[in-house]
């Protein structure tokens, strides 16, 4: 038995068992065994190579919005921790949203378009940079979280924030723009969609988006030792599957009165302000990007590339 089968024998189990918590009745999860097999373990053993006695590792894991991001990353982590015995902590980037007052002050100060979570500029980008200090530090300590709920569009209550209690050996960061890098002025100067044009006239909104990427955000994800992206085809496929995602909310969320679970034409608005990022990692991300998994129209995994 080679290393992938011994290690395929020991983690399916956790795998599957999260696979399934993440279906709905009609919807179930296909050839799981091949996005394990043939993708998901040899990454995670090429991630292992990466490791440094020692130190901890941190990896930024990006893909457009239902690309499949929370579960290729969780997957990862099960199998980082049941094979190779590391202790490792997976959080979103979405889960250092500012919160929803703060971006209502931001939407006045700065630009209407603000108040909507999403782009670089409406994470609190201080306290990840914080985040990774603290789990530099020779002496560690414990520390908290934020955890953002986004049915209620805002951070959850302290007492459910996570917990780092040990120093990880490893930390993946994921999230949509993970990695993003600033375009060039004159990319900006012509509305992609409708919603610019409209709501960004004077390019005031994507221009302080670009200055983020440039600036603090460039400074955070220069400190990821690795980078993994999933590429799918076309922007059209991502509202397709951002779409499936929100059902996914609705129905885990029926039953709470607080939740914003958002309307397909909600959904559709809400991706035109990711659109001129993600369209732009699409062309950049597999020429920069440590390792990339490349997406079928189906959601699945067909190609695999690490550099």
């Amino acid at each position: 038995m080679n290393l992938f089968s011994d290690c395929y024998s020991k983690v399916k189990k956790d795998c599957f068992k999260y696979i399934r918590s993440q279906e709905i009745s009609n919807e179930k999860f296909k050839n799981k065994e091949k996005m394990l097999k043939q993708f998901l373990i040899p990454l995670s053993f090429w991630i292992n190579k990466k490791k440094i006695k020692g130190e901890t590792l941190f990896v930024g894991l990006a893909g457009g919005q239902g690309s499949g991001k929370t579960t290729i990353s969780t997957m990862i982590l099960l199998i980082l921790k049941k094979y190779f015995k590391m202790k490792v902590f997976k959080i979103s980037i979405d889960d250092f949203y500012k919160t929803r007052e703060e971006r209502i002050k931001m939407s006045k100060k700065i630009h209407p378009m603000l108040k909507t979570r999403g782009v670089p500029g409406t994470h609190d980008v201080n306290l990840i940079l914080k985040f990774f200090k603290n789990i530099e530090k020779i002496k560690f300590k414990k520390f908290s979280l934020p955890k953002f709920d986004k049915s209620i569009d805002d951070r959850c209550k302290k007492k459910l924030w996570y917990q780092v209690k040990d120093k990880p050996d490893i930390v993946i960061l994921e999230g949509w723009c993970v990695g993003a890098r600033a375009s060039k002025k004159y990319e900006l100067k012509k509305p992609l969609n409708v919603l610019e044009a409209n709501l960004d006239k004077n390019k005031k909104w994507r221009n302080f988006v670009n200055l983020q990427l440039n600036k603090s955000y460039k400074k955070l994800f220069s400190q990821l030792n690795l980078l993994i992206y999933l590429k799918a085809k076309n922007f059209r496929i991502l509202k397709e599957w951002r779409l499936k995602q929100e059902k996914k909310l609705r129905i885990k969320f029926r039953k709470n009165k607080r939740s914003k679970i958002m309307s397909k034409e909600e959904v559709i608005k809400f991706m035109m302000t990711y659109q001129r990022i993600t369209e732009q990692m699409f062309k950049s991300c597999p020429k920069y990007c440590s390792a990339v998994l490349f997406l079928n129209n189906k959601q699945q995994i067909q190609n695999l590339k690490m550099n």
